[in-house]
C-alpha cells in the first residue's frame, strides 16, 4: 500500500528561503533582556524576521497593528502575561495577529500549569532555558513543510536506544495507518480530539516532526471550533501517508 520515498524528508530546514517566498514573523514578548536576545537571534538564525517587546501591553498593541505568524509570549510580563495577551488578541477580530500560532514561555513550568496553557489556546509551552533544538520544533508549527519527516536525534533523546526508538515507531505507524484509512470520517468525529492529543505525543517521543505540527494546526481549528478547510485536510493526510512510508522499516 505505501512505499519508502526515496528521500526522507520534504522541502529543506527553516531559514532557507526561496527567492520570493514569504518570510515567517514572530514577536517575542519578554521582559528578561537576555531571554529577549537570546530569542530574537535564534529566530533570525533559523530563518524567521524578529521583533521584540518587553511587556504585555506592548505586545498586545503589536498584535494589534501587525500581522504575525508565530507569538512566544513569557508567562510573566508587566502589564499583561501569556494569557493575559492571548486572550485580548483572540477576542479582538479585527487584530491582525488574533488567529497567529501562540507559543507561552516560562522559567518555571509544572505538568498542570502546562496542560491549562495548551488547554487555553497556546500551540506549545516552551520551558527556559531552551536551545535550537526546542526553537526548530517551535518554528515546526508554523512552518511544517520545512520539516524532516523523522528527526533521528530527536526519537533518539526520547526512547534511549535506537531498539526501543524502532519499536515505538513501529507501534506509531500502525496507529498511522488506521487514521490515514478512517480519515474523512475520524475527522467528523467528536472524540477524534482525543486522539489528536495522544498522537501529537506520540510524534514527539517518535521524533515525527512534520505530521506534529500538522496535528497541531488540526488542534488549533477545533480548539476555535472552526471547520478544517479542504487545504488543511489535504495537507494533513499528506503528511500523514508520507510519514507512513517514512516508518516502512528498512532492509
Amino acid at each position: 500500500m505505501f512505499n519508502t520515498p526515496s528521500n526522507g524528508s520534504p522541502a529543506g530546514p527553516p531559514g532557507r528561503h526561496a527567492p520570493g517566498s514569504h518570510v515567517l514573523r514572530v514577536l517575542v514578548a519578554d521582559d528578561d533582556p537576555a531571554s529577549r536576545l537570546f530569542l530574537v537571534e535564534a529566530m533570525r538564525t533559523l530563518g524567521l524576521d524578529a521583533e521584540s517587546c518587553d511587556d504585555g501591553p506592548a505586545a498586545i498593541a503589536r498584535g494589534r497593528q501587525e500581522a504575525y505568524d508565530l507569538l512566544l509570549l513569557d508567562c510573566r510580563m508587566p502589564g499583561a502575561g501569556a494569557q493575559q495577551v492571548l486572550t485580548e488578541l483572540r477576542g479582538d477580530p479585527a487584530a491582525p495577529s488574533a488567529e497567529s500560532t501562540a507559543v507561552a514561555t516560562s522559567a518555571e513550568m509544572d505538568a498542570t500549569e502546562r496542560q491549562r496553557l495548551l488547554s487555553q489556546g497556546f500551540s506549545e509551552v516552551l520551558q527556559k532555558p531552551c536551545d535550537l533544538s526546542d526553537l526548530r520544533r517551535v518554528v515546526a508549527l508554523v512552518q511544517p513543510d520545512a520539516q524532516p519527516l523523522l528527526d533521528d536525534a530527536q526519537g533518539l533523546a526520547s526512547a534511549g536506544s535506537e531498539q526501543i526508538m524502532l519499536a515505538m515507531r513501529a507501534l506509531l505507524r500502525d496507529e498511522l495507518v488506521s487514521i490515514y484509512q478512517e480519515l474523512d470520517i475520524a475527522l467528523t468525529d467528536a472524540g477524534f480530539g482525543d486522539r489528536l492529543h495522544k498522537l501529537r505525543g506520540s510524534c514527539g517521543f517518535c521524533g515525527a516532526t512534520a505530521l506534529a505540527a500538522r496535528v497541531v494546526q488540526l488542534q488549533e481549528r477545533m480548539r476555535q471550533g472552526r471547520p478544517v478547510p479542504p487545504a488543511l485536510h489535504d495537507r494533513f493526510r499528506t503528511t500523514l501517508r508520507h510519514t507512513i512510508e517514512a516508518l516502512v522499516p528498512r532492509p
